[in-house]
């Protein structure tokens, strides 16, 4: 006979935040300060407040996944440190915080990366576990909708292409680099919630329905997981996909009252080392 561990406490600082995460938070409320006050170099300013607000949205997703897992039966999430919203305690913090952080910079994406570790033999229901693998993408598409209110209810501003072609300014038309900032950075939630919703293996979206097969499909489905992420980062860099990623995207965007010429002013003042 054969027993399984039974977890009856919880760590007593399992929910309290790390004091790498509040690190984090610290620099991300001071760099939004200085971009909206123009402190210093402004594109130095830009740079940090998207990356660490990047930075903290990982954080954030990883952390749904082991909420929902903690409150789905597997207590295990605690003794990992997963609930401290430290990305240090992840299981791959090249994957999850080092190469998605590249990305951003380089290509101007949201690119998941795994992270936390589930022990499933804990999940007694095919629901929960789908819902363990939806907390995170769902998780950006909460900061997404938050950080587009402005731009959706007309606060933040835009740009508009008139009919010579040319893009107007419209709106709020002060603090124009916070604005840009905030846009790019909420088109990276955009990004990340749509690559994490798609059906590949070892992505969110195919942890999803992977529950739902048969036996025998989930160990194919799992046999091709360690290669998906790959898979995918060549298809959008080398590929017609990428281009019809990004229209999907933008159109996103779009719709949420962000303008793809904001987020190109965002992103490329992100990028302050390439020009003055």
């Amino acid at each position: 006979m054969t027993y399984e561990p039974v977890y009856t406490r919880t760590p007593r600082n399992a929910f309290v935040p790390s004091p790498v995460f509040v690190g984090i938070v610290a620099v991300f409320g001071v760099s939004g300060w200085m971009t909206w006050t123009g402190f210093g170099n402004v594109r130095v300013d830009v740079f940090l407040f998207i990356i660490t607000g990047w930075l903290l949205s990982l954080c954030l997703h990883e952390y749904a996944h082991a909420l929902v897992g903690f409150f789905s039966g597997d207590k295990t999430v605690a003794d990992r440190g997963y609930l401290r919203l430290n990305p240090l305690k992840y299981t791959s913090p090249l994957l999850s915080i080092v190469l998605p952080v590249i990305v951003v910079i380089l290509g101007g994406i949201g690119l998941p990366g795994g992270a936390v570790w589930i022990d499933h033999q804990h999940i007694r229901s095919r629901v929960k576990d789908s819902l363990i693998s939806a907390a995170g993408p769902l998780t950006n598409v909460v900061l997404a909708l938050v950080m587009a209110v402005p731009f959706w209810i007309g606060v933040g501003p835009k740009f508009v292409l008139t009919l010579s072609g040319q893009y107007q300014l419209t709106g709020q038309t002060t603090h124009l680099e916070f604005w840009s900032a905030l846009g790019a950075l909420a088109f990276l939630q955009i990004t990340a919630s749509v690559l994490n919703f798609l059906p590949i293996p070892g992505l969110d979206g195919g942890s999803i329905i992977a529950p739902w097969m048969s036996p025998a499909y989930q160990r194919a489905w799992n046999l091709f997981a360690p290669y998906g992420f790959i898979l995918l980062f060549l298809a959008l860099w080398q590929t017609k996909l990428g281009q019809y990623f990004f229209d999907v995207v933008f159109w996103l965007a779009e719709r949420l009252g962000l303008s793809e010429a904001l987020i190109q002013v965002g992103l490329e003042l992100m990028r302050f080392w390439s020009g003055s």
